[in-house]
């Protein structure tokens, strides 16, 4: 490196990218890709314990207050993205998934002792706070941690790990619901303890992850980068690999902050398409989980007559399409390329959804072959879901990176996810498979929208480093 005190040229970022994958990525995707399979576990484990929270003796909710519940866990998480997404910018990305995992694991864990309605929805909306916090440093984190060439299908496919989280809260909840094992009054509430305890052992893996060095030359602190990155490097060379000398080199002006200003300026008139594609790609896809995810139990309890201890096994299937999803399909979103790739699983996800609204409205499914519509449904929907995530993550200056991922985070999950739950538990609850008709179909046009925003405001970002693909706010010329 060298430079003026305050302008530093340093290889850093081609050092990371030209590194082949080896036992500090994995590393990176357990300890960083955790963080998605606690969303599972904490969304799925709502609709599962919906039936027990309706039934239970002391809280007897109903749809609506479990609605009203799942709204505000999703609320909890546009507050949480915003506010720690702003800190992870300002002070690093270590530092705050750390922070933000611990919220979550005292937020869930106080879950299991709700009392009524009200402390109930606040600790869900403190848990989402922790989890929504946990997106933006997080995907930060990922982004500039992997190498180009594999950044797209370890993106999707730790997003994909969300259903892992699911499937784990599935076969909790047909155990701790069954009341020939335990009282349901009493499972549920153990079920929540079950993501705190996840929680713990996500603190202490999070200890080995470093720093992001592209987040500290930018901040003033080349030699902490150049220090990290050597270490990294020094894995591979004893391992036996011979690196190649980087590619290229940057040149940088430290910066201690990025004011709010130059955000939305970064936003709005640098990549006013950007903006818009990431807009429309994260609310359609917000809307679309969570109106259908966090209503499935009441779907099977309320129209297919299946027992509330009887949910999780229903789950299960549905998770392993989610999983198959990103992990199939990732690799040709670095290699046929993220547009194409955008289109077709927007595309599918809304026409398959459609098609299974159709077949329920009319009657012609049972709860098996419902679940079976959703597994292949979400078989493409998790690969869209997470490809949104991808292209807001990587389509912005690193400088803005976790805040433009809270700020699309929170418009997505406000807009289309907070009124997605609420709305169609009221719809599953007036009984009508006519109207619950009504909102797949405004799903999959709103996945239908999106494909085409894809279509025509996509970038060819696939195997690009960053800095290419969106050039640092700091950047000096020669």
């Amino acid at each position: 490196m060298a430079g003026k005190p305050d302008i530093v040229t340093t290889s850093v970022p081609a050092r990371l990218d030209r590194l082949p994958w080896g036992g500090f990525h994995w590393l990176v995707v357990i300890a960083l890709g955790i963080t998605w399979i606690l969303d599972g576990l904490e969304v799925t484990l709502a609709g599962s314990v919906a039936g027990a929270l309706r039934e239970s003796p002391m809280l007897r909710f109903t749809a609506s207050d479990v609605g009203l519940a799942n709204s505000a866990y999703l609320g909890g998480a546009v507050v949480g993205a915003l506010f720690f997404g702003w800190l992870t910018d300002r002070l690093g990305r270590k530092k705050l998934f750390s922070i933000t995992v611990l919220i979550y694991l005292t937020a869930t864990a106080a879950t299991a002792f709700s009392w009524d309605l009200m402390s109930f929805v606040l600790f869900r909306f403190l848990t989402g706070a922790g989890i929504g916090g946990e997106y933006s440093a997080i995907n930060s984190a990922i982004q500039e941690l992997i190498p180009a060439r594999r950044r797209g299908w370890t993106d999707l496919v730790i997003n994909g790990s969300f259903w892992i989280g699911a499937a784990l809260a599935g076969g909790l909840s047909i155990v701790l619901l069954d009341p020939r094992i335990i009282d349901p009054e009493h499972g549920w509430r153990l079920a929540f303890f079950g993501g705190a305890a996840i929680g713990l052992a996500i603190l202490f893996l999070r200890r080995y992850i470093p720093e992001s060095p592209r987040w500290l030359i930018i901040h003033g602190h080349p030699d902490k980068a150049e220090a990290i990155v050597a270490g990294i490097e020094a894995r591979f060379t004893r391992a036996g690999h011979s690196l190649p000398p980087p590619e290229h080199e940057a040149r940088l002006r430290s910066r201690t902050h990025t004011r709010l200003g130059e955000v939305f300026a970064a936003l709005f008139r640098l990549y006013p398409r950007r903006t818009m594609l990431g807009l429309i790609l994260m609310i359609a896809q917000a809307f679309f989980y969570n109106a259908i995810f966090f209503t499935y139990a009441m779907m099977l309890t309320d129209f297919y007559r299946v027992p509330s201890d009887r949910t999780g096994y229903y789950v299960l299937p549905f998770a392993l399409g989610n999983v198959l999803g990103p992990l199939l399909l990732g690799r040709l979103f670095d290699t046929v390329g993220r547009r194409a790739m955008i289109v077709l699983t927007y595309a599918a996800s809304g026409i398959l959804l459609a098609i299974s609204g159709l077949l329920f409205q009319q009657g012609l499914l049972d709860a098996t072959s419902q679940t079976l519509c959703w597994s292949v449904t979400f078989f493409f929907a998790s690969a869209a879901a997470s490809s949104a995530y991808l292209t807001v993550a990587e389509s912005f200056p690193i400088e803005v990176r976790a805040l433009a991922i809270a700020i699309f985070y929170a418009l997505g999950t406000g807009i289309g996810g907070v009124l997605a739950p609420f709305a169609f538990s009221l719809l599953i609850e007036s009984g009508s498979r006519d109207q619950v008709l009504l909102g797949y179909l405004f799903a999959a046009a709103l996945m239908g929208l999106a494909a085409l925003a894809a279509a025509l405001l996509g970038i060819a970002s696939e195997r690009q480093p960053l800095e290419s693909v969106a050039r640092p706010l700091s950047w000096e010329e020669e």
